[in-house]
């Protein structure tokens, strides 16, 4: 079972406690009401969805029942820190050792096509 750190009860607590809330650190246009329906589609419903590290937030439900914010990492499922909900973004980057090799890599750029040569099996 995988245990989460909540910083407010300052506990690691089964997963089942919590919720996930989205993505973290998003900021709402001031002029919610005067923006264009691209925008407000854009804010509203469109996130990163990286793979790799990520920033969310998490809701302790079945203990304290605050909102926090944690980088965990999409392709492992590890949570790296927990965080109250207000701080700033932490600045973390995971060693390149523990970093799959496509992570946080754009789509266009994962179907890159290799030049063509020899595969090394057999003489030529």
């Amino acid at each position: 079972m995988l245990l989460i750190r909540c910083p407010y009860c300052e506990e690691e607590r089964p997963e089942l406690e919590f919720r996930h809330a989205g993505e973290a650190h998003l900021v709402r246009p001031s002029n919610l009401a005067e923006i264009s329906d691209e925008d407000f589609e854009a804010y509203f419903f469109i996130r990163s969805n990286r793979k790799g590290l990520v920033f969310e937030r998490w809701r302790h439900i079945h203990g304290c029942g605050r909102f926090f914010n944690a980088a965990r990492d999409s392709v492992t499922d590890k949570f790296v820190t927990t965080y109250k909900a207000g701080q700033k973004k932490p600045s973390i980057k995971a060693p390149a050792a523990e970093r799959a090799a496509w992570s946080n890599v754009e789509p266009a750029e994962l179907n890159v096509k290799k030049p063509a040569g020899r595969t090394g099996k057999g003489k030529a």
